[in-house]
């Protein structure tokens, strides 16, 4: 599998708002999604719109949830953040364990 070289985010106002509402930057969004996160498949039902969930760490080692999706536009597949949010200690001891097994 090759190597990600750019990734082109998809930001507007819709966007922008949701996933800013608990306190996370877009820059530590952008940052957690280029820098190999935990990537399953979301349960949002496929068949209205393939979501996926990531769980990475920020610049200082904070761990973030987010929802995202890939979007065509203009012939240029982009990553929609749709939500975001900081994880709590139990979900990040969760993810731990399931990293380690």
């Amino acid at each position: 599998m090759n190597a990600v070289k750019q990734i082109i985010f998809d930001w507007d106002e819709g966007n922008i708002e949701h996933t800013t509402r608990r306190g996370i930057t877009l820059s530590e969004i952008e940052f957690v999604l280029s820098n190999d996160p935990m990537v399953k498949p979301d349960h949002y039902p496929a068949e209205i719109e393939e979501r996926w969930n990531a769980i990475g760490q920020n610049e200082v080692g904070r761990f973030v949830f987010i929802v995202f999706t890939f979007r065509e536009i203009s012939e240029v597949l982009k990553m929609r953040p749709i939500t975001a949010r900081y994880m709590h200690d139990k979900e990040v001891r969760k993810y731990e364990r399931q990293r380690t097994e």
